[in-house]
C-alpha cells in the first residue's frame, strides 16, 4: 500500500517543530559545545530532507509548493555524507533563518483543503 504523500509532510513538520524545541533559549555557543544538540537537531534536518525527498518521488505537485526543496534535500545529504566536514555556524543559521519559514510553509499545505482531497492515492 502506498503511503499518503501528505504523511511525509507530517513528518518534516514535525521534525522541524522539534529543532525549534530543541534550540529554544539556546545560543550558538550552546549549540556549538554542546554534542548532543547538535546531534539532536542534525537528525531531524536528516528527517526533514529525507521526508521530502520521498514527497517528491510520490507526488511531485505538492513538492513543487515547497520553496527550496532541492537544496533541503542537499542539506540532507550534506550532514550524512560530509560529517567530517560540517560546519556548525551553517547549521546554526539555518535554524534560525529557514526552520521557522519552513515549519510554517509546511504548516500551511497541510491546511489546505485542496492538498487534503489528494488523499492517500
Amino acid at each position: 500500500m502506498r503511503r499518503d504523500p501528505r504523511a511525509y509532510l507530517w513528518d518534516a513538520r514535525r521534525a522541524a517543530e522539534a529543532i525549534a524545541t530543541f534550540t529554544q533559549g539556546k545560543t550558538f555557543d550552546d549549540f556549538s559545545r554542546d554534542v548532543l544538540l547538535r546531534s539532536a537537531v542534525e537528525r531531524q534536518f536528516e528527517i526533514i530532507g529525507e521526508a521530502l525527498s520521498q514527497l517528491s518521488r510520490s507526488d511531485s505537485e505538492i513538492a513543487k509548493k515547497i520553496a527550496d526543496l532541492p537544496r533541503i534535500v542537499a542539506f540532507r545529504n550534506i550532514l550524512i555524507h560530509g560529517y567530517a566536514v560540517i560546519d556548525h555556524a551553517i547549521v546554526w543559521r539555518v535554524v534560525r533563518e529557514n526552520v521557522p519559514t519552513l515549519a510554517g510553509a509546511l504548516a500551511a499545505l497541510l491546511a489546505d483543503p485542496g492538498d487534503t482531497a489528494k488523499g492517500s492515492g
